[in-house]
């Protein structure tokens, strides 16, 4: 592995990173406007609770698509400021590989074992 990431991976990286954002955006854009069109007022104690549930759905989902999107403009940021491809935890530089699968990673391989040790040795029984 070389010690600077090459331009052609970060470029890759970026582009990967900008096609997840857009498709997220549209992923939510989508849910939220089908979730507008159901009456959530109409119908008997069981429609009620479908709609009730849906919408928890649609928010656990559009939560989660707000964190991924966080974590993607943040990797954005990492490129524009020259700090990409490097473990917040062992300060190394991420894999290629692992990179290329997960452009918004914030941890190598080693980095992300050592945190998970150390979140399994101080969790709460």
């Amino acid at each position: 592995m070389s010690m600077i990431l090459s331009q052609e991976i970060i470029r890759t990286c970026k582009m990967r990173l900008l096609s997840m954002k857009q498709e997220l955006l549209n992923r939510a854009r989508t849910s939220r406007m089908e979730f507008a069109q159901n009456d959530k007022n109409s119908g008997d104690e069981i429609d009620q609770a479908v709609a009730q549930l849906t919408e928890n759905s649609l928010l656990a989902s559009q939560e989660r698509i707000r964190v991924q999107l966080f974590e993607i403009e943040m990797a954005l940021s990492r490129i524009q400021a020259g700090q990409f491809g490097f473990c917040e935890e062992t300060g190394e530089q991420i894999e290629e590989q692992r990179l290329l699968a997960i452009p918004y990673t914030r941890l190598s391989i080693e980095g992300a074992e050592l945190r998970e040790s150390l979140s399994t040795r101080f969790a709460t029984p």
